[in-house]
């Protein structure tokens, strides 16, 4: 258990940067789910409609340190190519 004053303030902020950070998280792979479910549907139309909303999930998920931006840029590049096949 925190002895100062100030690690008890700092685990009370890193409680509240964690509820924060697994909203986030939440949002990001539900936006990512719809991409996947679309193409395994079949469906291109709703699928790049999807990424649209997923893309900038992704980017704002690694601008806040959810996810590294790598992470962020192979899962849009992934999502994309599978996207591509579907044109096909």
């Amino acid at each position: 258990m925190a002895n100062t004053t100030s690690a008890k303030k700092a685990t009370r902020k890193i409680a509240r940067r964690t509820a924060v950070n697994k909203s986030r998280r939440t949002q990001m792979r539900g936006a990512v789910r719809n991409v996947e479910e679309a193409i395994a549907t079949g469906d291109r139309a709703a699928a790049v409609k999807a990424l649209a909303n997923a893309e900038p999930a992704l980017m704002r998920a690694a601008q806040r340190n959810i996810i590294h931006k790598n992470n962020a840029s192979r899962k849009v590049s992934r999502l994309t190519a599978q996207i591509a096949k579907l044109a096909k």
